[in-house]
């Protein structure tokens, strides 16, 4: 398991409606605020801030197809111009058990990425896929 340690942050918050929305700067649109979309939020900012990963290589919330389904993945990273991971973010209340990687699992059959990442915005599992079984690491 690897313990997350995000940078500061200051999002734009802002309410309409009686709802709060976040501004998604990848996205660069406003959500609604949700449990899970902020620990998306803060994820987000640990990668580029923390790691230094480019935000022009990184997707939020595009469609995919599993068979006849239609699914959103939460986080694609791009490393030269080919999907590199993915991760699945959860509310910090959801605990990172069989499920919730089942779930990331599921959609790496479609995209048969190198990498998987499942957080919960105080933890996180990464794993390596290698020669068709998964390893966990334990940086990202």
């Amino acid at each position: 398991m690897i313990k997350i340690e995000y940078p500061p942050y200051q999002p734009k918050i802002k309410t309409e409606a009686g709802k709060e929305y976040i501004f998604d700067a990848i996205r660069k649109r406003w959500v609604l605020l949700t449990p899970e979309e902020w620990v998306r939020q803060n994820f987000l900012q640990y990668m580029i801030q923390v790691k230094n990963y480019p935000a022009s290589l990184i997707a939020v919330e595009k469609e995919i197809e599993l068979g006849d389904l239609k699914k959103r993945f939460d986080i694609v990273l791009y490393k030269n111009a080919q999907p590199w991971m993915i991760v699945e973010c959860k509310e910090k209340a959801v605990a990172l058990d069989r499920k919730v990687l089942d779930q990331v699992l599921r959609y790496n059959m479609s995209l048969k990425l190198p990498y998987l990442v499942i957080t919960n915005g105080s933890y996180c599992y990464a794993f390596a896929v290698l020669e068709n079984k998964l390893v966990e690491i334990d940086s990202l």
